[in-house]
């Protein structure tokens, strides 16, 4: 799923028009009377926190994701327009969509917005490396020209010969297939293949 993506070095990344975060349902409010979201995954956020401060792009979004079947205060954009501020990140290089479900509607607000400010084109497209492709292609058929910049790799670089581990059933292999599935799914869904 994540072929044939390779993780790149923040500072080898294309000079674009804007960085776009997207979301990844990757923080979620805990139990307890607190107002407290943790993270699932932070790969994306920083990511896109390190484009910015290497001068890759103006500009800095993310998408404000939401599920359809849980109520949230927040949506995923407005938490993460929060905490980059709080790391040092100006609040105006950065937008956040209005609430999105997947990423069809993440690429047409994109769109929306990039043609209030001036048309940029070029962007660095944030997400986890198996969701890169439909993602890229979804975001291609808005108009926009894409340069991947794929995180949170769930394969590694070592080869299974390594660990004997890798070949005893666990629940985090079922875990990535339930995901690969689910990719397989909206690539089929999206026509993204």
């Amino acid at each position: 799923m994540e072929y044939p993506w390779q993780r790149i070095d923040e500072s080898n990344a294309p000079v674009a028009d804007a960085i776009v975060v997207l979301s990844s349902g990757g923080r979620h409010k805990v139990p307890g009377e607190s107002n407290i979201h943790e993270w699932r995954d932070p790969d994306r956020f920083f990511a896109g926190i390190s484009l910015f401060r290497k001068g890759k792009a103006p500009k800095l979004f993310f998408t404000g994701g939401t599920t359809p079947y849980e109520i949230q205060s927040k949506d995923e954009g407005t938490l993460y327009k929060r905490k980059a501020i709080s790391l040092g990140i100006p609040s105006h290089a950065i937008t956040t969509t209005s609430k999105v479900i997947n990423t069809a509607q993440e690429a047409i607000e994109i769109r929306r917005l990039l043609n209030q400010q001036k048309s940029p084109s070029q962007i660095l497209l944030v997400t986890s490396a198996f969701h890169m492709k439909r993602a890229k292609k979804l975001f291609e058929r808005q108009g926009l020209l894409v340069h991947p910049f794929p995180v949170d790799f769930i394969t590694s670089k070592s080869s299974p010969w390594q660990s004997p581990y890798q070949w005893i059933p666990n629940s985090q292999s079922l875990y990535k297939s339930s995901r690969a599935l689910r990719e397989i799914l909206g690539r089929t869904i999206y026509r993204s293949w």
